[in-house]
């Protein structure tokens, strides 16, 4: 077996991403995110987006989109990935349902992930190791 590594990237233009939850509002936010997420976030636009662009970034990682934009009947859904953040506060994913699986099935053993924001634009990259 030889190590293999995958990575995720995206970028969000934070005032869209803030006209967007303004838009649609809390059905927005449930819809994409984790009670545990949202009580992290506390309505902070920079940190849900944060969150959103990590998101992102591991379904890249994995291979597969997120519901919703137009990735086909095998996209994840929002929630089965989930950012959260260890005592430190470095961000965590945590990977439920079929995240989990594709997880699994790809045969990978660590997942890091980096958050960063400035002004207008939030970042997220996302890397994993694993086995061929």
């Amino acid at each position: 077996m030889k190590p293999v590594v995958r990575t995720g990237i995206d970028l969000v233009f934070l005032p869209r991403f803030t006209q967007v939850c303004s838009r649609y509002g809390e059905r927005f936010l449930t819809r994409i995110y984790t009670d545990a997420e949202r009580q992290i976030c506390a309505g902070r636009p920079a940190s849900l987006a944060a969150r959103w662009a990590a998101k992102e970034a591991v379904a890249k990682l994995l291979g597969i989109g997120l519901q919703g934009l137009g990735s086909g009947a095998q996209a994840l859904p929002w929630q089965s990935v989930e950012i959260l953040h260890d005592q430190s506060r470095k961000p965590q994913v945590i990977l439920h349902a079929s995240a989990l699986t594709q997880w699994q099935a790809l045969r990978l053993e660590s997942i890091d992930i980096s958050l960063t924001h400035d002004h207008e634009y939030v970042m997220a990259q996302a890397v994993a190791i694993g086995w061929a």
